[in-house]
């Protein structure tokens, strides 16, 4: 049965040891942070988690990691996407989604399709699965944008897709969505930075990348606007605007990993072609972080 999914989702780094492995123990930790923050489900092998440089077998065992860390306890967001529809429909007839409760799956990135080109895509996965589905538009990393009609369109066509985490930044794209979507249709903000005045014309809450550091705050900052209690919002909104900045300074998950390092939950280790933030990026951090 489909876990609602609703509030504050986070995006899940990856963390890495010093030989380069994954290493597990501070995934779990991370994992211990979200249940305690607040947060209210928690995404897994997405962008954030740097997934194109995991094996198959290391996103399996992150998979497992936070899947028998989590318990049950907040739902599972799975990232499955990627740029050959076949190739996603194999991995959804194939993988065991045991314990999935949806998965995220990406606008296709580099071959750059048109809107009936990512229809097309999207109708192939949902017509494969009856897992739910939440869209991802993110056209800073896919090179193309999925309209709001193409957005709509499928929304409405197909039951199983559910909701779309929308990271156009583009505010009048995605009040469209919030304004014309069917009932039920969850509309997630994908910047940190929106993600207040995107709640207040209607969306459902963030898949958020500052949540990896400060589950606590932003919780807050979630949760009180989704009961209207803006003023509280507000207030911790304005506590963390330049967090959301540094943040991407030098690339996500760069700058989260910096500060996860500097609270000392994980080494500051990023896989090629990433590599950490630079010395001045990391300084600005951590006068924001002795400040806060």
């Amino acid at each position: 049965m489909y876990k609602d999914m609703h509030g504050l989702g986070v995006a899940l780094v990856t963390p890495f040891k010093g030989d380069g492995g994954v290493d597990y123990e501070a995934l779990a930790r991370l994992v211990d942070a979200q249940l305690a923050g607040g947060t209210d489900f928690l995404c897994v092998l997405g962008t954030t988690a740097e997934t194109p440089t995991l094996t198959a077998d290391e996103q399996r065992q992150v998979r497992r990691t936070v899947m028998e860390r989590n318990a049950g306890r907040l739902p599972i967001l799975l990232g499955v996407g990627g740029n050959s529809t076949q190739a996603i429909v194999d991995r959804l007839a194939t993988d065991a989604m045991e314990g999935v409760d949806a998965i995220l799956s990406v606008v296709p990135y580099y071959n750059k399709p048109t809107q009936a080109g990512m229809y097309a895509h999207f109708a192939a996965i949902a017509e494969s699965t009856d897992l739910p589905i939440i869209l991802y538009n993110v056209p800073g990393r896919t090179g193309v944008n999925m309209l709001p009609e193409t957005t709509l369109r499928l929304a409405a066509d197909f039951k199983n897709i559910v909701g779309i985490k929308e990271a156009s930044g583009n505010l009048e794209q995605i009040e469209t969505i919030i304004s014309n979507r069917p009932a039920g249709f969850k509309v997630f903000s994908g910047d940190d930075g929106i993600t207040l005045p995107l709640i207040k014309k209607g969306a459902d809450g963030v898949i958020s990348v500052i949540g990896n550091a400060f589950a606590s705050e932003f919780s807050q900052l979630v949760h009180s606007a989704m009961r209207g209690d803006y003023a509280e919002a507000e207030a911790m909104d304005e506590r963390l605007r330049r967090m959301y900045e540094l943040l991407f300074l030098d690339g996500n998950p760069a700058g989260v990993k910096a500060v996860l390092h500097l609270r000392g939950m994980m080494e500051n280790r990023l896989r090629l072609p990433l590599v950490p933030a630079s010395d001045t990026t990391t300084e600005l951090i951590r006068k924001f972080l002795l400040a806060f």
